[in-house]
């Protein structure tokens, strides 16, 4: 389905036709019709799918086809960083619309929150915040929402995840009743059902096939020890002139030591995480976009919700613990019908995590054998350790809270 097919209003179409966008992707066909029809709406579908210009689409025609003033539309995410990057695409539809947006995140610059009061107080008809800061300004008394006509909540799991659940209820609560309130996410369990229920009124709903990496990424794993994994890792960036590498780590501790260590042995890196100021955090991704950097590590900060073209390799440095987050990481690359390359180490301890990752994506991860150089890894017997301890449920559930426990992380001889 084209954009054309969309009842949009010709300057909607003419900006879309500027920025070249001819074919709707599923998410986008099945949910602009439901949006444009003044419904709830609750939709399933993993990041990289298109639901951003899905609800903003949609969004902008409705407020160009009516006068507007003050704030119509409140947009609530998880990080600073997907609130950014929806303001940027907001920008590039706002260059042909007369629609204004703003994002609102946390930070300690007094004249970042004076331009935030500014966009609240003045009315900027989108708002994109991240749910804490915008309790803040809430608490305030100067925010004026009584004109405010849609509640979209992307990246729903996320939120609830890092514990908006009660900001969400407040913020919704101060809200028009009459409101339309959209929710993506990109998974459906029961806590997302309970908060639907609740915010919702007899949503319409959409589910786009989730958990899948892009058919675009191959996918490959090495067994490894930890004290294999640097070596490795310069192995692979050293065999092949890679322009583009995104690293992944759970911990911003192993981030700061593998920037480190990349950048004693030459390469072009740097890193992301939550110890940066946000100014440092924006030009760090900007100079990754723009191709200065060669390597960024990062860890779960940006694994969501940021739209970064053409990377050519992702690696997990060590293997997420929500199989999902697999799924999050891995689709940095292959984005929008490009090639991309996924490749994840696993140690002794992580082979549990994984296999979880291969039943969810419904797909055995080839295990690629280690260069020579660098010795044997570890055997992979995820399965039938996997069978074991379902089997034996005291015991499972005894690894699961002490994973340190007697016998565990030696090195078969």
């Amino acid at each position: 389905m084209e954009f054309k097919d969309f009842k949009f209003s010709q300057a909607i179409l003419e900006g879309l036709e500027a920025m070249r966008f001819e074919k709707a992707t599923p998410v986008q066909e099945m949910t602009i019709p439901v949006i444009m029809e003044g419904k709830d709406l609750i939709a399933c579908a993993q990041t990289g799918t298109g639901k951003t210009a899905a609800y903003l689409l949609p969004l902008c025609n409705k407020l160009i086809e009516n006068e507007h003033k003050g704030v119509k539309a409140l947009i609530l995410v998880p990080t600073r960083e997907l609130a950014i990057q929806i303001d940027q695409q907001m920008e590039g539809f706002g260059y042909f619309l007369p629609v204004s947006s703003t994002a609102i995140y946390g930070g300690n610059d007094s004249q970042e929150w004076a331009r935030q009061k500014t966009a609240l107080t003045t009315g900027s008809d989108i708002v994109i915040a991240t749910p804490g800061r915008m309790i803040q300004h809430l608490t305030m008394g100067y925010v004026d929402f009584s004109s405010l006509e849609y509640l979209i909540l992307d990246e729903a799991d996320r939120m609830l995840d890092m514990g908006f659940y009660d900001d969400i209820m407040k913020i919704a609560k101060l809200l028009p009743s009459d409101r339309q309130t959209l929710m993506f996410s990109a998974t459906m369990p029961p806590k997302i059902r309970e908060l639907a229920k609740k915010i919702l009124t007899n949503p319409a709903e959409v589910n786009i096939a989730i958990s899948k990496p892009a058919e675009g990424i191959l996918q490959a794993a090495y067994m490894v020890y930890d004290t294999q994994k640097i070596p490795l890792l310069n192995y692979l960036l050293k065999e092949k002139e890679i322009p583009s590498v995104l690293i992944f780590s759970s911990r911003k501790q192993t981030v700061k030591e593998l920037v480190q260590s990349l950048r004693r042995n030459g390469f072009n890196a740097n890193a992301i995480h939550s110890d940066l100021e946000q100014s440092e955090r924006e030009a760090v991704l900007r100079e990754f976009k723009n191709r200065n950097i060669q390597i960024l590590v990062a860890t779960d900060i940006i694994a969501r919700g940021i739209d970064i073209e053409k990377i050519d390799l992702v690696v997990n440095f060590d293997v997420p613990r929500d199989a999902e987050d697999y799924v999050h990481r891995v689709g940095r690359t292959a984005r929008a019908s490009t090639q991309g390359v996924a490749i994840t180490l696993i140690n002794e301890n992580d082979q549990i995590d994984f296999y979880k990752i291969e039943r969810l994506i419904e797909k055995d991860i080839y295990k690629i054998p280690l260069p020579p150089e660098l010795g044997e890894g570890p055997e992979y017997r995820a399965p039938a350790m996997f069978k074991s301890r379902k089997n034996n449920k005291k015991g499972y559930r005894k690894k699961n809270f002490n994973r340190k426990s007697k016998g565990q992380g030696k090195k078969r001889q």
